[in-house]
């Protein structure tokens, strides 16, 4: 039995599927991803993917999940780090947004694009993905948060509306960087760095 056949009978397969579908998004870009190309990657039948997704819709919200899962996990390495100041671990937070969709340009337009975030594409696969989603940004809210209660915000400060505003400037950065618009991506450090300094001056 090939290790593929029985990753599918242990219950693997769903994640080796996502796996295969990152990882084609990352090489060959969106127009490569469909079931059958994932079948085929992961050495199952046509049919078995779709034990997992009914259809492509359900597979890109849950490749929607994974993507917001994964940069979760990046963003709460250094948000919940005690030994580094707040503006470092806000700027580590910002650095690790950008990286992240430079690396994983396809996926992260999927993450970010209507195909999961139109009102007609909407169905209860999407409820998950856009949890995910939701708690990403939460990080920049409670970050900001703490910096107002150490005194380092004003106290009039809308700290939603400013994560919101920085979350719209990280959005901006990524897609001029990945279309090679205004920004290199040697220089995102240096950007990150002085929009975080204009942010805690406002």
């Amino acid at each position: 039995m090939s290790s593929s056949t029985s990753d599918y009978h242990h219950g693997n397969l769903r994640q080796s599927l996502l796996e295969a579908s990152i990882k084609l998004l990352d090489n060959e870009g969106f127009d490569a991803l469909s079931l059958r190309r994932l079948a085929e990657e992961v050495g199952v039948s046509r049919q078995a993917p779709y034990h997992h997704f009914r259809d492509k819709q359900a597979l890109l919200a849950a490749i929607g999940e994974e993507g917001f899962s994964r940069l979760n996990q990046i963003l709460a390495i250094v948000t919940d780090d005690q030994t580094l100041s707040l503006d470092e671990r806000l700027y580590q937070a910002v650095l690790g947004y950008l990286n992240f969709a430079l690396d994983h340009t396809a996926l992260y337009r999927l993450m970010f694009g209507q195909t999961l975030w139109r009102a007609e594409h909407a169905h209860e696969d999407t409820d998950e993905f856009q949890r995910y989603a939701k708690d990403c940004f939460r990080q920049y809210v409670q970050l900001f948060d703490l910096l107002k209660a150490a005194g380092d915000l004003p106290s009039s400060e809308n700290t939603l509306r400013l994560a919101q505003l920085l979350w719209a400037a990280m959005h901006g950065l990524a897609h001029l960087a990945s279309d090679g618009l205004f920004v290199k991506h040697d220089d995102l450090a240096e950007i990150a760095r002085y929009t975080i300094a204009r942010f805690r001056a406002s």
